[in-house]
């Protein structure tokens, strides 16, 4: 086991690091956090399309921000997983690997030959024909992994882990508790969506839009650039409490364009509640530079009439001297990061 390893966060226009030192330990620590904008085009939606940029990137990453480790985790949660409730006959996990192709070969875009597949248990039951077992079927395409990986290699970084961003973020945020909560990390063109009750995750949902769209949609309206754009979206938001008339009106435009993530996140959050008449999902935890947007907390709470909070990845781990955490907004943002770190400690 690393006695410090990388938690690493490939986003649209981010790479955010995170170094944890025993991540095995009950409390790891926070060594060092960093992060990097990504120009336009280099990455697409977490997978990485100009493999040379990001490796100069992650090499001036760990030199600007000290880190003592090359061991690196790294996670996947675009378009290209399919997260799906699967129940299945008891059996070994050998033999269950062995099965899941005939289970996705008609869900996936690429050949089950192309892509990667495991299986979550959740729970066990009985079934018509004997004992079952249901749980969480992931299945990831490659190709997106293995360039992404290509390019930690040849920054000169070792990949040790990969796993799915929902689960990371249920590690960083979620809790053990019986009450069920939604744990939403929102990026720049996907949102994350885990269910999680008593510590177990039992639902993932992958929506393909995230707040660059917002982003954009301002750009065209008040036309501006997008860096302008994305300042304003930051600084104004969608609350128009204390603001001036003038902001009143991109107040109420963010509001506006925010709308179809707002209800497809909602919707998520029902569908999962009606197919589960007996749950009732009592906290809403936000993570992610979407997370960010000034009002988003007060308005989705208003839409899903649901306490909504920050996720606080440092309630599980601590800081190592010299290190302060960050204010919770910003906190919130190193949640996958944090996540895929403590991932590799388990």
């Amino acid at each position: 086991m690393p006695k410090r390893i990388v938690g690493l966060d490939i986003g649209q226009t981010m790479l955010r690091a995170v170094e944890l030192e025993d991540p095995d330990k009950a409390r790891p620590k926070v060594v060092r956090y960093r992060e990097v904008a990504i120009p336009e085009g280099v990455v697409d939606a977490g997978e990485v399309i100009e493999t040379n940029t990001v490796a100069t990137l992650l090499r001036r990453l760990w030199i600007d921000a000290g880190f003592k480790t090359k061991e690196v985790a790294i996670g996947i949660g675009n378009q290209k997983v399919l997260a799906r409730d699967l129940t299945i006959p008891r059996q070994s996990r050998a033999l269950i690997r062995e099965s899941l192709p005939m289970h996705v070969q008609d869900l996936l875009p690429v050949a089950v030959d192309d892509a990667l597949m495991d299986f979550y248990p959740i729970s066990e039951g009985q079934g018509e024909h004997g004992p079952v077992l249901t749980g969480l079927l992931v299945a990831a395409v490659k190709s997106g992994i293995e360039a992404n990986i290509a390019a930690l290699k040849e920054a000169g970084l070792s990949p040790v882990d990969v796993d799915l961003i929902p689960f990371a973020m249920q590690r960083a945020v979620g809790t053990t508790t019986p009450e069920t909560s939604a744990l939403i990390d929102i990026g720049a063109v996907t949102t994350n969506i885990v269910l999680v009750t008593g510590g177990v995750p039992q639902f993932v949902r992958i929506i393909p839009i995230g707040g660059d769209a917002i982003t954009r949609g301002l750009a065209a309206q008040l036309e501006v650039d997008v860096t302008e754009a994305e300042s304003l979206k930051r600084t104004i938001g969608m609350d128009p409490a204390g603001i001036t008339a003038e902001q009143q009106q991109i107040a109420r435009a963010v509001f506006e364009l925010s709308g179809e993530l707002l209800y497809s996140i909602r919707n998520t959050l029902n569908y999962f509640a009606n197919s589960r008449p007996n749950v009732q999902i009592g906290r809403i935890t936000l993570t992610g530079g979407g997370a960010r947007l000034r009002g988003i907390i007060a308005v989705l709470a208003e839409m899903t009439r649901t306490p909504v909070d920050f996720g606080n990845p440092f309630q599980k781990v601590g800081t190592a001297r010299g290190y302060q955490a960050p204010e919770p907004a910003v906190a919130a943002t190193m949640a996958v990061s944090v996540g895929l770190a403590l991932g590799s400690g388990s």
